[in-house]
């Protein structure tokens, strides 16, 4: 009869206070011990110790859960409870998350941080929500800048006639273009050799990615354009979200911003490592004192975008305002 009524007990209480016991599944496309990934299970383990064990889980790393676009969809329908993306392949279920994917549209990483802390990250988080993902913490995937095996890049004028790797997205065939360059889309696995043969001339990344994929072995030269800022999303699915109590939900999006502040700090020290590695290794890096000429070529990428997407023409105006 103790046991009866002990169990009657906690199941009021349990109903009382709209607590219930969540095992989480997490989304991760990255290796274990990247900054990402380390970020990750700090923000699980706080979400744990600060709700008493009610809410727990699992990050499941190396994209096991599936690719990004098929995990995304999932999230948005509850299959997985939350996960890390980034933002430009995003796009394809939430149109506001294409803004951060035009070239110079943020003038440094601070300056990201900055935005995608105050009102423009709330305007993409709104049509985040909208398509059923809850924003948590903007993560961070560094600044992806030009290298190449031929010169330094300190102008638009430097890319002319220059052959450049890029991602498959028209925004960044177009903003090549756009400084005369020959832009030529292939998968990231190719980049080296071709490089090596001479297929192209250089591509764009982040030091992290030059340096441990060898890059700098072929393509000497590293200039700091910083040209594309594309922000990362700590985000859960809005149906976990809405099974959570008001005091869980404060707890997640606390850890959840907290491990934004501690991934970004991780980053800066992996990003410095990597600069150091291909500095030892011969590469010359520059840096771009005045980006002003870099953004005025990109005129007709903004352009094209703006006739094409007129209803997010405000989160571009919010974007490129003076701070």
């Amino acid at each position: 009869m103790k046991h009866v009524l002990g169990a009657t007990t906690a199941a009021v209480i349990g109903l009382a206070t709209g607590a219930q016991a969540l095992d989480l599944r997490g989304w991760n496309i990255h290796v274990e011990d990247y900054p990402v990934s380390i970020a990750m299970e700090s923000f699980l383990e706080e979400v744990s110790e600060k709700t008493g064990g009610e809410i727990s889980g699992k990050v499941f790393h190396n994209g096991v859960l599936g690719d990004q676009p098929d995990a995304i969809e999932q999230m948005r329908l509850g299959a997985i409870d939350f996960g890390e993306f980034s933002l430009g392949p995003m796009g394809q279920a939430v149109p506001e998350t294409n803004v951060v994917s035009l070239p110079f549209i943020f003038a440094s990483v601070p300056d990201m941080y900055r935005l995608m802390d105050g009102e423009v990250g709330a305007a993409i988080g709104e049509g985040m929500k909208a398509k059923g993902i809850m924003p948590l913490g903007w993560y961070t995937a560094g600044a992806r800048s030009f290298y190449n095996s031929e010169r330094p890049i300190t102008a638009p004028a430097d890319v002319e006639g220059m052959k450049v790797r890029v991602m498959s997205n028209d925004l960044f065939v177009q903003m090549v273009e756009a400084m005369d360059g020959n832009a030529t889309p292939m998968a990231f696995g190719e980049v080296y050799q071709s490089i090596k043969t001479g297929v192209v001339d250089g591509a764009e990344n982040n030091p992290p990615s030059y340096e441990s994929t060898n890059h700098y072995e072929v393509a000497k030269y590293f200039s700091l354009t910083e040209h594309l800022i594309i922000p990362e999303c700590l985000c859960m699915s809005l149906k976990t979200w809405e099974k959570l109590t008001p005091e869980q939900q404060e707890i997640v999006l606390s850890a959840g911003q907290a491990s934004a502040t501690y991934q970004r700090e991780l980053w800066a020290e992996r990003e410095a490592q990597s600069l150091e590695t291909v500095k030892a290794g011969g590469t010359e890096i520059n840096e771009i004192a005045d980006k002003a000429p870099f953004q005025e070529a990109m005129t007709p990428v903004y352009d094209a975008f703006l006739a094409a997407n007129p209803d997010l023409a405000d989160i571009v105006a919010l974007m490129r305002s003076p701070e």
